[in-house]
């Protein structure tokens, strides 16, 4: 049987590493420790954990979190100026004077620098939504992959039954001197086969079942619940969610650069300052007064310009969510295309070719074990059917993969 081992892509809009080499030591120690208590999980209870336990969506909370206190920097005044002045600035005499200053912004400035940063939290939350869309689409592959190593193991679990029971059929005939010993020593070199095969199967199972410990990030050694279809149940859905979100970010960074604008705009406005100062004259005290004066920016053009640059990068992302709408539309019509091809060859297998497989075994079986079929014809229907139960198992396969891709259509935001 041909070693069928999906890989799963890279998620890199999450960082999601695809550590192979990790996985496969993890393999060896799965299969050395099988007797170890597994959970079984439903698909919901995974993405639950994922989403719950994933180190990189903590940390898009955490910027969810440092965007909103910062908000808190709205109000930006100049550091407090506190001045001392000591010597013969009135008279012979040695007098001191101690004055402090501080300047406030005038206008929006402060208004703009909230707005900026409510956008700015904002945007943590957009780039967390695309981060649980990338981390649920891995893990409902990684789910329906070891599903598919499942489906593969009890087709081999069948092959097994069916050569033994062969085997034994050969031994009799050949006791009875109705068969060479030919046929015992080809059943007994296939059932050794199969069963070297249900080693390697086990190595590819705990492959499969890291690479979903991996995604949901638990020490617990949880596998897929085996009474789920192996179908995966996709529902076309008209308002594609990819899209929304794909939108939402763009529209957001369109935002905070909108208010960006803003805030280097409002930064070109006077600041107003305040003062006290207290001084001696003649070395008699204590006389005191205030002071009031602006702050001009006359070489305003460095806020000029970079109000200017934020403009610029308006345009900039809107050009790319246009971009990346197109590609995002024609990808769904590839995967739509896909999607449809998949689903013709995976309803042949289900309606007619698992039912003519059956046949095939069932009849030569019978026909073998009565004498009316040779060795060569048993081998030769028997191998055409099991062929058949391993097309159904891939076309299965592809059909979740071209489902789920779908279903989760990769969203380019850069």
């Amino acid at each position: 049987m041909k070693k069928l081992l999906y890989n799963l892509r890279t998620i890199n809009f999450a960082n999601f590493a695809h550590p192979l080499r990790t996985l496969r030591l993890s393999a060896f120690l799965f299969v050395t420790f099988v007797s170890q208590a597994q959970q079984k999980i439903t698909l919901e209870k995974a993405l639950e954990l994922a989403k719950s336990n994933n180190i990189d969506l903590k940390i898009a909370d955490k910027e969810i979190e440092k965007q909103t206190v910062l908000k808190k920097t709205a109000f930006q005044p100049d550091p407090l100026q506190v001045q001392y002045q000591g010597g013969q600035f009135n008279s012979v005499d040695f007098d001191h004077n101690v004055s402090v200053q501080q300047f406030f912004p005038l206008g929006n400035v402060t208004k703009a620098n909230r707005q900026l940063q409510e956008e700015l939290a904002k945007l943590a939350e957009k780039r967390k939504a695309l981060s649980s869309y990338e981390l649920e689409k891995a893990v409902t592959l990684a789910y329906y992959q070891y599903l598919y190593g499942i489906s593969i193991q009890k087709l081999n679990s069948e092959l097994n039954e069916i050569y033994t029971k062969f085997l034994k059929n050969a031994e009799l005939r050949f006791k009875t001197g109705e068969s060479g010993n030919i046929e015992v020593i080809s059943a007994k070199a296939k059932v050794k086969e199969i069963e070297t095969q249900k080693e390697q199967l086990n190595y590819d199972l705990a492959i499969y079942q890291k690479q979903l410990q991996f995604f949901v990030q638990t020490n617990e050694n949880i596998i897929p619940d085996e009474t789920t279809s192996l179908q995966y149940p996709f529902i076309e859905n008209k308002d594609s969610k990819a899209e929304i979100l794909l939108s939402d970010f763009y529209q957001q960074q369109i935002s905070v650069y909108q208010k960006e604008a803003g805030t280097f705009k409002a930064n070109r406005i006077p600041k107003l300052g305040l003062g006290y100062f207290a001084q001696t004259i003649n070395t008699e005290s204590l006389f005191q007064g205030f002071t009031a004066g602006l702050q001009i920016p006359i070489f305003g053009g460095v806020n000029t310009a970079k109000a200017k640059a934020s403009e610029i990068s308006i345009s900039q992302s809107q050009l790319a969510l246009d971009k990346n709408k197109i590609i995002l539309n024609l990808q769904k019509e590839e995967l739509q295309n896909n999607f449809q091809k998949q689903q013709k060859n995976l309803d042949y297998y289900q309606n007619e070719g698992l039912q003519y497989a059956n046949q095939i075994i069932d009849t030569a079986q019978k026909s073998y074990a009565n004498g009316d079929m040779s060795y060569w014809s048993y081998i030769s229907f028997l191998n055409q059917a099991i062929d058949i139960k391993k097309q159904l198992a891939e076309a299965t396969h592809s059909f979740n993969q071209s489902a789920i891709e779908l279903q989760f259509p990769t969203i380019k935001n850069n």
